[in-house]
């Protein structure tokens, strides 16, 4: 079936795919890529968000040293947090910036009250795993630490990511509660990038009503590489490898049944509910990776009153 096929997408979604095709991304592709979606990212005028403050902050990795982990800090002007969220952004672990995400983060903020630490984390090829998941638990750490200033009430602390960003979320919720370093009260969980290629359902199992749509085959096996840079995939830091899911806070996932990690995601789920961790789990007909992107779409409002709702019982 070609690539152009929209058979089975969700009307209000296809003009998502007129502006993305499919992403091919390779070594030769990588680098125009990353300066697309710099192009792309930016800051939205202050005005437009008076209401909420979005700053720049830089922190020391591990605690020591020059303070060159990028974050953006976004908070309710008036300080009244309800909780707080360490966001990572996608690009399939090697592509990306925060700046991307602000005008969606800043709507989360509105509607939620939670501050959101969003982490520039470092990237693959140049800095393999687990160099990004280091930086986000530099975040977590540094966010817990600041949660008395910014007037987040204790205990109230989760992780929310996009697709890379989901498996890095999910990889932080593992580890910290192997490190024990800081309690995680909830992990939202986006289209997320679990498992490996070849660990994965589709590699045994490709269903022909996937990997059609903006994320493919292709652009996953390469981001793996890159990710992994030749070293064994090590259980414990990779979600949907680790053996034991045990002690994990509850869950948000939302994924559309024409995304390509859908089967590999609802594995995940029922791996948590067996393990005893509380999942709410959404499957979207018609949905393709990013569709949330679409912002009026449908689909995407409801995706987004779905997960405002989960994020307020567990933070707010």
């Amino acid at each position: 079936m070609a690539a152009t096929d929209n058979s089975g997408v969700d009307p209000s979604l296809v003009p998502l795919l007129e502006g993305f095709p499919p992403i091919d991304v390779s070594a030769e592709t990588l680098g125009g890529f990353r300066a697309a979606m710099v192009e792309m990212s930016f800051l939205p005028d202050p005005a437009t968000h008076p209401d909420v403050l979005v700053a720049e902050v830089r922190l020391s990795r591990a605690g020591s040293g020059p303070p060159d982990l990028r974050c953006l800090l976004l908070t309710p002007k008036d300080d009244r947090c309800s909780g707080g969220l360490v966001h990572i952004h996608g690009g399939g672990y090697v592509m990306g910036t925060v700046e991307m995400d602000v005008a969606r983060n800043v709507e989360l903020v509105r509607a939620t009250r939670c501050a959101i630490l969003s982490v520039d984390y470092r990237l693959a090829p140049e800095h393999p795993h687990p160099a990004g998941l280091e930086d986000c638990h530099t975040a977590l750490v540094w966010l817990a630490a600041k949660a008395r200033t910014l007037g987040i009430p204790a205990g109230r602390l989760g992780v929310i990511g996009e697709s890379a960003g989901g498996g890095l979320a999910a990889a932080l919720a593992l580890l910290a509660r192997d490190r024990r370093s800081i309690p995680i009260a909830c992990q939202v969980l986006i289209y997320p990038m679990l498992i490996p290629p070849a660990r994965s359902l589709d590699a045994t199992s490709p269903a022909a009503r996937t990997g059609r749509h903006i994320w493919t085959r292709a652009s996953n096996d390469y981001c793996w590489s890159a990710y992994l840079s030749g070293a064994p995939a090590d259980p414990a830091t990779i979600a949907g490898l680790a053996p034991d899911l045990a002690g994990l806070p509850p869950a948000f996932l939302a994924v559309g049944d024409l995304d390509l990690f859908v089967h590999d995601d609802l594995a995940y789920v029922s791996r948590l509910l067996s393990a005893g961790c509380p999942v709410e789990a959404h499957v979207y007909p018609g949905a393709i990776h990013a569709f949330d992107r679409m912002v009026d779409a449908p689909v995407s409002r409801r995706f987004t009153s779905e997960l405002t709702g989960f994020i307020r019982r567990h933070l707010c």
